[in-house]
Order: C-alpha cells, then sequence, then structure tokens
C-alpha cells in the first residue's frame, strides 16, 4: 500500500481549526447546491408563469418521481463518499485511486439503467400515485424526457461525490453555477420563446445537467492528487465496491424509502386538487431551500469525520461534530425566520392565483419552526455513516420519516381533510427522528470503540 499523497494537504481536514474548515467547506457547498434548486425551481417558476397552474401542478407531481428515482443512487454517494474520505485521509494513494475509479464505473452502469427504466415506467408510476387527469399528460412528457437524462444526474453525483470526499466544494459550486446559468437560459427560451411547453423545461434541465456532468469529470481528469481520473483505469474492483455497497446500501435504503414515503405523501396532496398540489409544490421548493445548510452541515460532519478518523484524530472528531451542529442550527434559524414571515410572497414568485398561496403559505409556516430540530438528525447521521454505521441512521429514518410519518397522515386525514396536517406530519416525524438518532450517538459510546480498535 502506498503512503503518500500527491499535495497531501491539499484538501485534508485533519489539521487547522475546525470552524474555519467546516465555513469554508460549506459556503460553496450552500452555494452549490442552492443552485442545485434552482433547476426544478426555475423550471416551476418559468412553467407557473408562462403556461399556468395545472403545468405548475404537473412538474409538482413528478418531482417526488425524480427523487425517488435517484435516491438509492445519492445514497450511494455518501457510502463511496466516505471510503474515499477515509482513504485520502490515511494518505493511501492506490486505495483512493480504485475507489473513486470503481466508483464512477458503477455510476456510469448505474445511470443507463435508470434512464431506460424511467423512460419505460412513466406512465404507470403517474397512475399508481394517482395523478388527476388534468395533469397527467403534461407530467407524462415532462417526467419522461427527464428520465432519459438520468445517466448525468448519477455521474454528476459520482463526481460531486469524490471531490468533496476529499475537501473540494469549491469546483462543484462553479459547476453548478454555471449548468444553472444555462439551465435558465433554455427555459426562457424553450418554454417562454419556442412555447414548447412542460417538455421544453424538462429538457433545458437535461441539458444544463449534461453540462455539470462534463465538467466534473473534466476536473476529475485534470486533478492533481491521489483522487485524479485516469479513462484507461476505469473499471470495478469487487472488494472496493463490495466494500462501498457496505457503506452505502443502507444510506441508499434510506434514501429509497424515504422518497418512496414521500411519493405516497403526494398521492394524498392529489386529493386536495390541483390548487393544493401547486402549493404543495412550490412549498416544497423553500423546503429544499432550508435544508441546504441541514444537509450541507451534515455532509460536512461526514467528511470531517472520515478524514480524520482515517488519520485516528478522535478528539478532533468529536470537536468537529459539535460545530457542525451548531453552525447548522445557527443557519437554518436564521433562513427559516426570513421565509416564515415572507411566507404568502414566496409562494406568490410561482404563482399568483390565491388558492395556490394559500395553500403553500400554510404549509411553510407549520414547517419552518422546526427544522433546526431536524439538524441533530442529520449532523449526528454525517458522523455515523462516516464511522460505518449507516445502519443506526437507516433504522431511524424510516421509523421516523416513513412509518411514523404514513401512520400519522392515515389515522388525521380521514378526520381533518386539510392541506396543513401534511406540514405538521413532516415536522413531527422530523422531532421523532431527531430524539432517535441523538439517542443512539450519545447513548452508544461509538468514537471511544473506534478508538479502541
Amino acid at each position: 500500500m502506498q503512503t503518500a499523497v500527491t499535495k497531501p494537504d491539499q484538501h485534508l481536514m485533519t489539521q487547522g481549526k475546525i470552524t474555519r474548515q467546516l465555513i469554508l467547506f460549506c459556503i460553496p457547498l450552500l452555494l452549490g447546491n442552492l443552485f442545485q434548486l434552482l433547476y426544478n425551481t426555475v423550471d416551476s417558476i418559468v412553467v407557473g408563469n408562462y403556461i399556468g397552474s395545472l403545468a405548475l401542478a404537473a412538474v409538482g407531481a413528478a418531482t417526488p418521481v425524480i427523487n425517488l428515482f435517484v435516491s438509492f443512487f445519492v445514497g450511494l454517494s455518501a457510502g463511496a463518499g466516505v471510503i474515499v474520505a477515509r482513504r485520502y485521509g490515511a494518505q493511501d494513494v492506490d486505495g483512493t485511486q480504485k475507489a473513486v475509479h470503481t466508483f464512477l464505473t458503477f455510476a456510469m452502469g448505474v445511470g443507463l439503467v435508470l434512464s431506460v427504466t424511467g423512460v419505460v415506467l412513466t406512465a404507470q408510476i403517474l397512475r399508481w400515485i394517482g395523478v388527476p387527469e388534468n395533469v397527467f399528460s403534461q407530467a407524462e412528457i415532462y417526467l419522461a424526457i427527464y428520465f432519459a437524462g438520468n445517466v448525468f444526474v448519477t455521474v454528476y453525483n459520482a463526481g460531486t461525490g469524490i471531490l468533496q470526499a476529499v475537501g473540494d466544494a469549491k469546483h462543484p459550486l462553479y459547476f453548478l453555477a454555471a449548468a444553472s446559468g444555462i439551465n435558465i437560459v433554455l427555459d426562457l427560451w424553450f418554454v417562454g420563446g419556442l412555447g414548447m411547453g412542460v417538455g421544453g423545461a424538462a429538457l433545458a434541465t437535461v441539458l444544463s445537467q449534461a453540462a455539470s456532468a462534463a465538467l466534473v469529470t473534466v476536473q476529475l481528469t485534470r486533478a492533481q492528487g491521489s483522487y485524479r481520473l485516469h479513462w484507461r483505469a476505469l473499471r470495478i474492483h469487487p472488494n472496493v465496491l463490495r466494500e462501498i455497497l457496505r457503506y452505502g446500501i443502507p444510506a441508499g435504503v434510506q434514501q429509497t424509502i424515504v422518497s418512496l414515503s414521500n411519493v405516497v405523501v403526494q398521492s394524498y396532496v392529489n386529493t386536495f386538487g390541483a390548487s393544493a398540489i401547486a402549493g404543495y409544490s412550490s412549498a416544497n421548493k423553500y423546503d429544499n431551500f432550508l435544508l441546504l445548510p441541514v444537509n450541507s452541515f451534515g455532509l460536512a460532519a461526514a467528511t470531517f469525520t472520515g478524514q480524520n478518523l482515517g488519520a485516528r484524530q478522535f478528539d478532533r472528531v468529536r470537536r468537529g461534530v459539535r460545530t457542525a451542529l451548531a453552525l447548522s442550527i445557527g443557519t437554518v434559524s436564521v433562513l427559516g425566520l426570513i421565509v416564515y414571515c415572507q411566507a404568502d410572497f414566496c409562494i406568490s414568485l410561482f404563482s399568483q392565483e390565491r388558492d395556490v398561496i394559500a395553500a403553500g403559505a400554510s404549509l411553510i409556516r407549520i414547517m419552518c419552526p422546526f427544522y433546526s430540530i431536524l439538524c441533530f438528525h442529520q449532523v449526528f447521521t454525517g458522523a455515523l455513516r462516516a464511522c460505518g454505521r449507516s445502519y443506526i441512521p437507516m433504522f431511524t429514518a424510516i421509523l421516523s420519516f416513513v412509518v411514523y410519518r404514513q401512520i400519522f397522515l392515515a389515522l388525521i386525514l380521514p378526520h381533518h381533510h386539510v392541506i396543513e396536517m401534511i406540514g405538521w406530519g413532516f415536522s413531527s416525524s422530523w422531532v421523532l427522528g431527531a430524539l432517535l438518532t441523538g439517542g443512539y450517538y450519545f447513548a452508544s459510546h461509538w468514537l471511544q470503540r473506534e478508538a479502541e480498535t
């Protein structure tokens, strides 16, 4: 095994001031994830204003299905990131190289399978979740075109996961900024200029995702560290893939089941009609926006923990998790207060219809106070995944965000059939998830066990 890397201190988080490192890592990560959100958000704004609320509802109905298809791979990316971070932190050149090339090869294969499967099953999936007939045809067009570009999504996520695992959050930011600019221009051109409808919005998104996938692979090809991509070295190393799957499958299962649960939630929302679907879809954009610091600092905790476990810096791991938690809570509290106070205005950016604004704003006001509680679950999840305990956050997330949430909605909605109950279902499940994951984090003495191995 080789024990030196090219420029070993380039992105290492095993030394230096913790708060500064986490902030410098998370600022481009937050901005990059913000640009990621712009893909579907710009689609919704353009579609809602140029075509109407039925088209906006169609995009909203398609979004949970899109998330379901890519969620398992996103979870696997978390597992690959842990492997790369630990080997990079340990300055293991050969191990880092094998992890990079194995995962990128795997990503290309999975992306092609998802593209073909998604296109074939589009209509059937929309029927399964009860999409109303008045939005069905537009949802089918949007979803089929989006699915065709799934391979770009998997390649981009794999490449970005590798860069973030070695501490490079800046380049993914640059690539997403460029891709988001492309998406905005193409959206306005295809939908506003050429009148291509929701199909034009989906095509604009796919082309911008292709651009981001190309940019991230070029960056990996030009990288000077041990994570550099060599095209001739692309192959699957079975032992490395097994390790990636061991870390990543629990996260992938968690992401998939939670996304499936959200598809079921969408079927509940569909019973409220097109205006409620459009309002829920619009509120979801702000939900995703407020989740940015929550998920970003969770990823920061995973990267920081993985590198420092590889370097066996256990006290630094403990301090890093505490710092990530404090930064996460502080950031989401400020952002949440702003969105809460401007809820009606926020929804009005997507639609001027009174019923749409009322539904979306009511959901925002219910959920905003609870994002700070979700920080505990996400940051502790990142740390536990980095040490190989991925099954714990998987179980706590499934119990909270799937089992409890579905029981809550199934019992409450028949008696209180109002859209606000959807917001309470999400918020109360976050409280339960934080309690369960936090309980394990503090009671298991997991870091002490890592130090003893």
